[in-house]
């Protein structure tokens, strides 16, 4: 998802451990992390990623990019997550349209609801 939809906080849930850094400031995770989960007796991987971003020359976002492309490699499932505040954005719009070209399952979650 784009930044500041609630990733970090989604994998540090699902870690059981704060291992993301979370702010409201947009831009703080840029590397992937990496943790193992349990959900009903079945272990599994997760992955954090920086908030994706198109149309920026910024090196940083660019580098976020390629990031986030990994990951998607490395996944066999991909949760999309977007933010109910703002709606769906110009940017979770850009998102999707990159994702309908993964051939791999893809769960979208509905964020900051409560």
């Amino acid at each position: 998802g784009r930044p500041n939809v609630g990733k970090s906080t989604l994998f540090n849930r699902l870690v059981q451990r704060r291992e993301a850094i979370v702010d409201s400031v947009s831009g703080v995770t840029r590397d992937r992390h990496y943790g193992k989960s349990d959900w009903n007796g079945k272990e599994f991987s997760v992955i954090d990623t920086g908030g994706y971003i198109t149309g920026s020359d910024d090196i940083f976002e660019g580098e976020i990019r390629k990031q986030v492309n990994l990951a998607i490699e490395e996944a066999d499932l991909i949760v999309f997550v977007v933010n109910v505040e703002d709606g769906i954005t110009p940017m979770d719009a850009e998102v999707a349209k990159l994702l309908r070209k993964v051939k791999k399952p893809i769960f979208t979650v509905v964020n900051k609801v409560d």
